[in-house]
């Protein structure tokens, strides 16, 4: 778009109010209004709208879902015969240097009272480090542990950009190398009326929401960096959120059923809490694995259980993946191949006289777990939720701060426990990345020695 096609697509499109406020502007406020609008993407926005008002009930489409192959916890010789393998495999890819981290943290914490990146939010119990902190150890941890030069990949979005950066460059990237943390943003599109109109956040902005997860992978090839790290010699890309604190960051098991498998994109499940659990759910949907939202999934199916009694449909999702890099590739090559989800949301829009009134909207986003019923091959490992899932949502109740910190006390009280350690109930307990990343290796650097473990007590070196 140049200065001169910019009042014609918005002609072109019928935004005749966006125009008349443009004619209005100082030539500085036009201009920033003009760069504003350039790098959106609005022929897409606009084939999303027509796309999504065209579109029928697709609710009488024939679909045949079903329970999908999953590789379960291991519970017998044989289980964890493979599971040792599958570490094996796993810390051999990371030895190679064909190991990248992606960190997905375009959001902030609004919803925590943090209003700053969600990633620098403070959440470990003991030391309150930032969950930027926490991910940052693990990688740093993983470097040393394997001689490895893991590149670790931050999303960030518009919003939060230049503080995820300053945050980095704060803390001295936590100790790596910064040549190998690489910073990219992820990509807005337009928020639209259902009558097709765009809307002004401001005067020199419209009203645009992020391209949601599934934009990372667009972004990764927008930026340049999906082609830098295959030229690195990258090949397997480990994927999570931010909101995550007990994630373990590349962990090789994981990575080792991956590539076993011959995977382009993995998954890691956890077994659902309860029927009514709102968590998406992987499936075999037409003989494809896939990830169905539980507003899309039904409540005949949300609720289906088994000869025992147990939930059929068990494996809820954690947002942790692993993406062969020539899949992503493939998945950009020809345009992005993921598909746009519309939300429909209200919002207070404001008037001219400063009054606000409600509006409807259209937001389109994608989500990164589309990538899977497009994969040549899959995998899906079970894991235990209180070992590696407790996201932090919400300020209070489930799924908060509060939740997460007992969830890493009790991970490290029970890491403790099983090395010969008895812990007191009311104690404290957080293990540093950087002293240990699991329980096999704490145990090992436990070995012959004593710990006298006081209240809020913190480990991260033993003499």
């Amino acid at each position: 778009m140049n200065q001169i096609d910019f009042p014609d697509i918005l002609k072109d499109y019928g935004q005749h109010h966006i125009l008349d406020h443009y004619s209005r502007l100082a030539p500085d406020k036009q201009k920033e209004l003009y760069d504003h609008t350039a790098g959106l993407d609005l022929d897409l926005v606009f084939k999303l709208h027509r796309d999504r008002a065209r579109a029928g009930d697709a609710s009488s489409l024939s679909v045949e879902i079903k329970p999908s192959l999953i590789v379960p916890i291991p519970r017998t010789p044989e289980g964890m015969g493979r599971h040792t393998a599958a570490r094996s495999a796993g810390e051999s890819l990371i030895s190679a240097d064909r190991v990248a981290a992606l960190i997905v943290a375009g959001g902030q914490g609004v919803r925590l009272g943090h209003d700053k990146p969600k990633g620098t939010f403070p959440v470990s119990p003991v030391k309150n480090k930032t969950l930027f902190q926490l991910f940052a150890e693990q990688v740093r941890a993983l470097r040393a542990r394997f001689s490895s030069r893991m590149p670790l990949l931050i999303m960030t979005s518009r919003e939060n950009h230049d503080d995820t950066i300053a945050f980095f460059a704060s803390h001295n990237y936590f100790g790596i190398d910064k040549n190998d943390v690489f910073f990219f943003s992820q990509g807005m599109l337009p928020t639209i009326t259902p009558r097709g109109e765009l809307l002004l956040k401001d005067d020199a902005h419209l009203l645009a929401n992020p391209d949601g997860h599934g934009g990372s992978l667009k972004a990764l090839a927008t930026s340049g960096l999906l082609t830098h790290m295959i030229d690195l010699g990258i090949t397997e890309l480990f994927y999570c959120q931010v909101d995550n604190p007990l994630v373990k960051i590349a962990d090789p098991v994981f990575l080792g059923y991956h590539a076993s498998a011959k995977a382009e994109c993995s998954t890691k499940v956890v077994r659902r809490e309860s029927i009514d659990e709102k968590v998406g759910v992987y499936v075999s949907l037409n003989g494809k694995d896939t990830i169905l939202e539980y507003s899309d999934f039904g409540g005949r199916h949300m609720r289906a259980l088994d000869e025992q009694g147990e939930i059929l449909y068990w494996a809820g999702n954690t947002a942790i993946h692993v993406l062969n890099l020539a899949f992503v590739k493939r998945l950009n090559d020809h345009g992005f191949a993921l598909p746009y989800h519309c939300a429909s949301k209200t919002i207070d829009k404001p008037g001219p006289d400063g009054t606000t009134r409600p509006i409807d909207v259209w937001k389109f986003e994608t989500f990164v777990f589309d990538a899977i019923p497009l994969a040549e091959r899959t995998c899906c490992m079970e894991v235990d939720r209180r070992e590696e899932f407790s996201p932090v949502k919400n300020k209070t109740g489930p799924d908060s701060p509060a939740t997460a910190r007992r969830a890493m006390v009790e991970l490290h009280r029970q890491w403790l426990e099983e090395a010969g350690i008895s812990v007191p109930s009311k104690t404290k307990v957080e293990i540093s990345p950087l002293f240990a990343l699991d329980k096999e290796e704490l145990a090992e650097k436990l070995k012959e020695k004593t710990l006298s473990l006081l209240e809020d007590v913190y480990i991260e070196e033993i003499s």
